[in-house]
């Protein structure tokens, strides 16, 4: 039986990493969660990690590449709580670090449909319940990374998407200020999770040499996302950077 509190909150990319940290953290902090990702078993994972807080989560499998499948989301999201306080875009993957002439249409088009299209349809479902439900309003919060302002090497689709989703998150910000709805982007640099755990063993740098980069505690970033997500809706943190500090980021190097 899931459990209905006082706010719902909707995290894709939820399966793992910075996803599951803050849906952990929002369960805690007596949200309903319903959590995203494309395979089950990992989202049952993120659930079962909660102990006594368990009961909050929905576990909701989705490709939110997909139109069809995001709207099946939001509208299962819908019925099961009523209404949608937050919205977490998350999901995102990388391509192979290898020239760009070397990436395939495929691999390319995945991580469009993923961490650009995804984020926008998952806004966009969004948006429409947070303009209908009473009280009316709510908050979107999008991943963008690091990478939304600079590139590392090799990693031209990813960093095309992230610095696409600052223009989206503008977009959304201006749009929907009107209807109650706050639109904010945080950009997270080496964050321990699973997609940074070769970091500290060397990546490549501006300079085409390896260096191992530090990283920080996931917990931080889900702890981030819960003060932005806490402030009412007439007040919003428009754009937040949280990373390592001795990671190579301001210069790259």
């Amino acid at each position: 039986m899931v459990e209905i509190n006082t706010k719902v909150a909707l995290v894709t990319g939820a399966g793992t990493g910075i996803g599951r940290a803050v849906s952990l953290a929002l369960a805690r902090n007596r949200y309903s969660v319903v959590l995203s990702g494309r395979r089950p078993e990992p989202l049952q994972e993120t659930a079962a990690l909660a102990g006594e807080y368990s009961t909050r989560f929905l576990c909701a499998p989705c490709n939110v590449g997909n139109p069809d499948e995001v709207k099946s989301l939001f509208a299962q999201a819908e019925k099961t709580f009523g209404r949608l306080d937050l919205l977490f875009n998350n999901a995102g993957l990388f391509t192979p670090a290898v020239p760009m002439e070397e990436l395939t249409f495929e691999q390319w088009q995945n991580t469009v449909d993923t961490n650009l299209t995804g984020a926008f349809l998952c806004a966009q479902q969004a948006i429409r319940i947070m303009k209908t439900q009473t009280p009316r309003g709510g908050r979107i919060i999008n991943n963008g990374s690091i990478s939304a302002h600079t590139p590392r090497p090799f990693s031209a689709p990813y960093t095309a998407t992230k610095h696409a989703i600052t223009g989206l998150t503008k977009s959304i910000s201006l749009d929907c200020r009107d209807d109650n709805i706050a639109c904010s982007q945080i950009d997270i640099g080496n964050a321990a999770t699973p997609m940074t755990k070769n970091m500290p063993k060397g990546v490549l740098q501006a300079n085409g040499q390896l260096a191992a980069e530090p990283v920080m505690d996931v917990e931080h970033v889900a702890q981030a996302v819960l003060q932005m997500a806490s402030l009412p809706l007439d007040t919003n943190v428009q754009f937040m950077t949280i990373m390592a500090t001795r990671m190579p980021y301001i210069g790259r190097g």
